[in-house]
Parts: C-alpha cells; structure tokens; sequence
C-alpha cells in the first residue's frame, strides 16, 4: 500500500495563510456590506406608532416630543432609549417598543392609574393601583375624590394596603376616609371627611383593624347619647379609647354619666 504523500512544510503554511486571509476578507465584505445596508433610505424612520388605553397624553404630541430625541434608522436606533424616553412623559408607566419591518417602530403605552394622592397639600404626587409613587398634575386627574395617603418613602404600598383595609371600616359609620397617614415614628393616624381625626396608634396592620373595629362598634352609641358627632378619638389604649365629641366638655360627659347612673 503507497505511502501518504506528505505536503512540505511551506506549502502548508501558504495554505494556512490563504484560508485565513479569505475569511478576513469575506468579513470585511460583510462588514462593508451591512455598514451600506444601514446607510439606505429604506431603513430611515418613516413612522411611529403609538397605541395603549390613553387617557391623559396626546398620541401626536406624544410621538412627536420622543421623535427628536431618537438618533439611527430602523436597525440602528436604540429601543432601551426610545422605551426610556417614552416613560419620561407625564402618567405613562410603561412602554414597550418594538421594530416594525422595515422602516417603522410600534409603541404600546400603559398609563397610571390614579387611586389617590400622595403627599402634603398640594403635592403634585399620585399613587396607582399597585402603590407607585409618581409624579402628575393632579388637574389631570379625573375624580377629584380622592384620599390623600402619607408616610415615609417606599412606604406607598404599605400605606395603600392600609387604606383599602380601613376604608370599608369607616363606611359603616357612613363616613369615608380621607386621609390616611403612617408617620416616621410608625404610628397611623386617620382623618374623616367630617374632619375628625382618629389616632390609630401603631403595631401591625391586623392589629390596627383590631382597634378601629372597636372602635367603630362602639362608638355609635356614645355619640348618639348626646346628640354630637366625633371630633378626635385615640385608640391607642390597650383597653378602651378616648374620646371627644364636637361641643361636648368633659363635664357634660359626666353629668350625663350621672344622670344615667340614676335612672
């Protein structure tokens, strides 16, 4: 059987160099080739199209704002800062951009929703369905019912969860929560839309229902006895609340106090 006939060292070698040298060559066509493509008008940006559930931005106003700050054409623009772009925009949460074949980008648009304010008076913050924090003008909004929530930052879902717990509370004493705040100390304290003010005191959230449930179960029937509606209550006794009612002065509390005790 005849021997392999093997090749010279050299011509190895020139072999080597030419199948290296034809794939650089092939990668620099490539190269040239894409730079070309991303430089024809085909792919030039010729429409963007916004859609989502929108109630509080103009589409073409919208579009137009973000379409000056995006640089490239279809297959060079960067979506992380078209999407950073849209979300700057008053009341958008969230937005998702894709590239449509071939010169075209397709937004879609979420919107906060807004449940209630957030802040001091005339703070220009708003909290969404899922305790967000962000920032509006509250003339946007479109009931001007809403609660007004408080307490310490990222603490909005916290103080949200409060809110809805608490709130159905109040309403059986047909009276609504207005406001709702959780201090730094870690206290809460509730406000009516009679204008009373009710110190919930601290501890869990089972346990701040606990008291307000008391609270509400009672205090019916102490008001009723005179005839006044609440001004402030203090439920951060362990046994008990204090209490004080719209005209009443201790004094007449306890003459009528009396007065029962002798009947």
């Amino acid at each position: 059987m005849p021997r392999p006939l093997l090749l010279p060292l050299d011509v190895k070698l020139m072999n080597t160099l030419s199948g290296v040298l034809g794939l650089v060559f092939a990668v620099m066509v490539l190269m040239l080739g894409g730079e070309w493509l991303m430089r024809q008008p085909l792919f030039n940006l010729s429409a963007i199209h916004v859609g989502g559930d929108l109630m509080h931005n103009n589409v073409a106003t919208l579009r137009a704002n973000v379409a000056s700050k995006l640089a490239g054409n279809f297959l060079t623009v960067d979506l992380q800062a078209a999407r950073a772009a849209f979300e700057t925009a008053p009341w958008v949460r969230r937005a998702v951009v894709q590239r449509e074949f071939p010169n075209r980008l397709k937004v879609v648009l979420l919107e906060h929703k807004a449940v209630a304010y957030w802040g001091a008076e005339g703070d220009s913050r708003l909290v969404n369905t899922v305790g967000e924090v962000f920032e509006a003008n509250p003339g946007d909004v479109e009931t001007e019912e809403l609660p007004v929530l408080n307490g310490p930052k990222g603490q909005a879902p916290q103080v949200l969860e409060a809110y809805h717990a608490l709130a159905p509370l109040f309403e059986e004493m047909d009276t609504v929560l207005e406001q709702l705040q959780l201090r730094e100390q870690g206290s809460w304290r509730a406000q009516l839309d009679s204008g009373a003010v009710i110190e919930l005191g601290h501890g869990s959230l089972t346990e701040v229902e606990a008291r307000t449930r008391r609270f509400i179960d009672t205090v019916t029937q102490v008001s009723s006895r005179f005839g006044r509606d609440v001004e402030s209550a203090d439920l951060r006794y362990t046994s008990g609340y204090a209490l004080k009612l719209r005209g009443v002065t201790t004094g007449d509390v306890d003459d009528k106090v009396e007065e029962d005790k002798k009947r």
